[in-house]
């Protein structure tokens, strides 16, 4: 029977999956660290409260980067190539969503409209970590080797979620509330047609790495598709919704440090 429990355990036990599985999460943590880094950095004066949050939150993708590694180095794999197919923060960026690498790498301050779309792009990817790690969480969070990095980086991703609700709704009632709206669907749609392209090629690589079975390739497939096509017919909707979280200013200290990693 497929599930998810199942194939991440396939995954888990097999250590050229597990290479790529925690090569691809190290990746895109390590990039998101960078993009909050210089976001920080370049926060227009009329917003520069938020500068200390997106630090904190540069400071908690770098974290999880370094977890990642961590995870590898205790089996010891070195980390691996990270399949261009695979990269979910690339393709969504060559999609047009977010700031630009080749905006952020020139030391010109972003306009406020820039720091909604980063928010607005952080709101619908955040929300896609989040349920991912929630559900690893509720499967292997008490996994002797995995467990405990699994339960921190959840707990990461819940805090900036909430940050990015709260933040919006703040910005919202200074009256930008049509931009953040259409900002918050245009990147929902686009992201919900990455992470189906990026899954379907994760799964490609495991597969082969695994020698699944071609029905069982087919199947997995078949159910990323039933996915993308539930998502666009309405389930993108809870990836723009914005309510006042229950965790109020969730990045508002030091970012936490991750000492046994």
């Amino acid at each position: 029977m497929l599930s998810a429990r199942s194939l991440f355990q396939e995954i888990l036990d097999n250590d050229d999956s597990y290479q790529l599985f925690c090569s691809i999460a190290a990746s895109g943590e390590t990039q998101g660290g960078w993009e909050n880094a210089r976001i920080a950095a370049l926060v227009p004066e009329s917003l520069r409260h938020l500068a200390p949050k997106i630090t904190r939150h540069g400071a908690d993708e770098d974290k999880h980067g370094r977890i990642f590694n961590a995870l590898l180095k205790k089996r010891g794999l070195d980390p691996a190539p990270v399949p261009p197919e695979t990269d979910y923060t690339m393709l969504l960026e060559r999609r047009g969503i977010g700031l630009a690498h080749d905006k952020l790498r020139r030391d010109e301050p972003l306009t406020e409209h820039d720091i909604l779309v980063y928010l607005s792009h952080s709101r619908v990817t955040e929300q896609r970590a989040a349920d991912q790690m929630q559900m690893l969480v509720r499967y292997f969070g008490d996994h002797p080797e995995v467990g405990k990095a699994l339960k921190m980086i959840c707990d990461d991703e819940d805090n900036h979620l909430a940050y990015c609700h709260e933040e919006l709704l703040g910005l919202a009632y200074a009256g930008h509330g049509r931009t953040i709206q259409r900002t918050l669907r245009e990147c929902a749609l686009a992201e919900i047609a990455v992470y189906r392209d990026v899954s379907l090629a994760v799964m490609d690589h495991m597969g082969r790495i695994l020698k699944w079975p071609r029905a069982k390739q087919a199947a997995l497939a078949m159910g990323i598709h039933g996915m993308y096509a539930y998502e666009k017919a309405g389930g993108w909707r809870r990836m723009v919704s914005l309510t006042m979280p229950e965790r109020r200013n969730a990045l508002g200290g030091p970012a936490e440090t991750a000492p046994v990693f």
